[in-house]
């Protein structure tokens, strides 16, 4: 059954792309100080897509949703699973006496 009106249920990640007008840095330099980017809401990002600024809502949503999976690769990568016949050595199966590793050595 598809779903017709109302919120969607799962938030949709929209492509990101740093702004062109200050090059992801949020700021442009006027003649002696430095303004807000009003192209990117300040935020050195744009949609991907359409090249137009998010609303402030949006967009903290959507960098929130980047930071997590950015979080999430970086825990992956400090603790990588083993793999092969070295799983076998590093996990737990419960078969031994007293449910203890057993290995078959």
């Amino acid at each position: 059954m598809m779903k017709r009106h109302g919120p969607a249920f799962k938030k949709e990640l929209i492509e990101l792309a740093q702004c062109p007008t200050c090059r992801g840095k949020a700021v442009t330099k006027s003649m002696f100080y430095e303004l807000a980017c009003v192209a990117c809401n300040a935020s050195g990002w744009v949609a991907a897509v359409t090249g137009e600024a998010l609303p402030l809502e949006e967009l903290v949503t959507q960098l929130g949703l980047r930071l997590q999976a950015a979080q999430r690769h970086i825990n992956e990568l400090k603790h990588p699973r083993a793999t092969g016949p070295e799983a076998l050595y590093q996990e737990g199966n419960r078969l031994g006496a007293g449910g203890i590793n057993y290995t078959g050595d």
